[in-house]
């Protein structure tokens, strides 16, 4: 079974979060949401999450994919945690694969990780970064090798259906989506 940690930080996009969170679970992959403290998390619309771990618990246990959801100030919170960045470093070392939505691409380039990459992000956000090497695409959803990174709420289903595919195969994308009668 896949193993998936989502770190959560105070302020992160709810929708996001649990639009991830619900869909990997829904396809039997193991998601661990790690806190960056022992608090609950209050998003930024105001709903606390509780996290499974925390991040200090899940530093040395081994994940297929770490996925930061965005929203502001949890990008930036998780941007500063060096935690988070010496993560992200390892999983890219490891080629394990590394994704982020909305604000959070900020955090992925900030550990280098989208160096020599195609990348989106939350309009804008990710243009007033200096990334001379990275190719800022408008796509809903980017991926490029090991890393995906995807533009905002509105794309967070799309995004967490991608990471399905990448993990669990195109079937069982297929299976996830079709429960939840997209159209």
């Amino acid at each position: 079974m896949h193993r998936v940690l989502v770190p959560l930080a105070q302020g992160c996009e709810e929708l996001e979060a649990v639009t991830i969170i619900d869909l990997l679970r829904r396809a039997k992959i193991e998601v661990v949401t790690a806190g960056l403290n022992d608090e609950p998390v209050v998003a930024s619309r105001g709903v606390r999450l509780i996290p499974d771990i925390s991040i200090d618990d899940a530093i040395d246990q081994n994940f297929d994919m770490i996925v930061l959801p965005g929203g502001l100030p949890g990008a930036e919170h998780l941007d500063n945690d060096m935690r988070i960045k010496s993560l992200l470093k390892k999983m890219a070392n490891d080629e394990k694969y590394t994704a982020a939505i909305c604000a959070a691409p900020k955090v992925l380039a900030n550990a280098g990780i989208l160096s020599n990459k195609k990348a989106t992000g939350y309009p804008g956000f990710l243009d007033n970064l200096d990334l001379p090497d990275t190719d800022l695409k408008t796509d809903p959803v980017v991926i490029d090798g090991n890393v995906i990174t995807s533009r905002g709420p509105g794309t967070a289903m799309d995004f967490a259906l991608a990471l399905i595919e990448i993990l669990s195969g195109k079937d069982k994308r297929y299976e996830v989506e079709k429960t939840l009668v997209r159209g």
